[in-house]
């Protein structure tokens, strides 16, 4: 009796042993798979490398906020360039074999309309990081971006040439969405306050002479010359072009959207920029308490070789959304869940200043900012002079979803 006894009392303790180290167990950990499609390769990488710093930053800044048990994984593929086949496979491969939660990035809006339906059809939360063809949005509710659209910012450089003197202007633009977009929004700013557009010209949007084409603007002999490329080399070759040929000595203005002047290739242009105007949404020259707490993170992981420019930050909002959307969920959430949070989410501390997500349009509303090139500190910098604030996207606003 008492050995069964002794027998059943070893047993029990044993059993309360298993059900104590089974509560001492941790749960296994809820990864988060995030699908980055970028350019990591070829002329344009530098573009694809300010997206890749700005969200792998943000992840390693930020994981210690996550809920506990909850991490990310950037699942990260290269599209090798403004190729929608290659971004649509990869967007397909992404969500089928990967299993992502979310796809974010893409710097070319070509890859980004490619990208849509995979993101409809799979009912997973895809974020432009850069993409800014302006009707994106109406291709997928699973859409949302965190960059901006070129009418945010061309419609307003419009705007300010017409009211600062210019009476005739020349638009030249890269033949693809965003640069006509661009071009088509400073002409409306700029007719609506009276000034007259005298030509237009389209860049091939690949390895493009700038020569015949700047010279057809000379020639014409327009107050200002408005000009959109890819940001990255072409707009140093463009600035060269444009100074090389004499168009500031013919008195020929020149002004654009931040794609003309990023900060990181304002130290390859040399004085050619100088006195440029701009509209864009950030500079690293902002005096923003949120701007130089980024910028001190960005130093201390990257060092000085690559300058964060806006491409960067506008990853790094777009991860930060993402963050929002695991934190509020704490990880456990649906595709409509995910976009019912990322439509009205905020920020009034982005290093850009206050952002927020467009409930009907799912497109960023921010500020923009005109800009001069100036020298601060011997450097090149775009330094803000005047804000426009809580722009909306203004073709959507001119052309409402049927």
């Amino acid at each position: 009796m008492t050995r069964r006894l002794n027998a059943w009392k070893c047993s029990a303790a044993a059993a309360a042993a298993v059900v104590l180290l089974a509560g001492a167990t941790p749960a296994p950990a809820e990864t988060i798979k995030i699908g980055v499609i970028s350019t990591y390769s070829g002329p344009m990488a530098t573009l694809g490398q300010e997206i890749d710093h700005g969200l792998s930053l943000y992840v390693k800044t930020h994981e210690k906020d996550l809920p506990p048990g909850v991490k990310v994984e950037l699942v990260k593929r290269d599209d090798t360039g403004p190729v929608p086949d290659v971004a649509k496979r990869l967007a397909q491969e992404l969500v089928t074999r990967d299993k992502v939660r979310f796809l974010i990035g893409v710097v070319w809006t070509p890859c980004g309309y490619a990208i849509c339906p995979i993101a409809d059809e799979a009912k997973v939360p895809f974020i432009s990081t850069n993409a800014a063809g302006v009707d994106m949005p109406r291709k997928t509710p699973y859409f949302a971006r965190t960059s901006f659209t070129l009418w945010q910012e061309g419609l307003p450089m419009g705007k300010w040439a017409a009211q600062h003197g210019y009476k005739t202007a020349y638009v030249a633009v890269s033949d693809f969405a965003p640069g006509h977009e661009a071009g088509d929004a400073f002409t409306k700013g700029f007719t609506d306050g009276g000034g007259k557009v005298i030509g237009t010209v389209a860049f091939p949007l690949q390895n493009p002479d700038f020569v015949p084409f700047l010279q057809r603007v000379k020639d014409a002999k327009p107050d200002v010359l408005f000009i959109f490329v890819p940001a990255g080399p072409q707009a140093t070759q463009a600035m060269k072009t444009y100074n090389d040929l004499g168009l500031k000595q013919a008195k020929i203005a020149i002004v654009g959207t931040q794609d003309l002047v990023p900060d990181e290739q304002l130290p390859l242009m040399g004085e050619a920029p100088l006195g440029l105007i701009t509209s864009g949404t950030y500079t690293t020259a902002a005096n923003r308490p949120a701007n130089k707490a980024f910028l001190a993170a960005w130093e201390k992981e990257y060092g000085n070789s690559l300058i964060p420019d806006f491409m960067a930050v506008d990853s790094w909002d777009g991860m930060n959304l993402l963050f929002d959307v695991i934190k509020q969920t704490k990880g456990k959430f649906t595709a409509d869940q995910a976009m019912a949070i990322i439509k009205n989410w905020k920020d009034a501390n982005s290093p850009r200043g206050p952002i927020s997500i467009d409930p009907e349009t799912r497109d960023i509303v921010q500020n923009v900012y005109i800009r001069r090139v100036e020298k601060v500190n011997g450097k090149l910098a775009n330094v803000e002079f005047d804000t426009i604030p809580n722009v909306k996207d203004p073709w959507k606003e001119m052309h409402p979803a049927k």
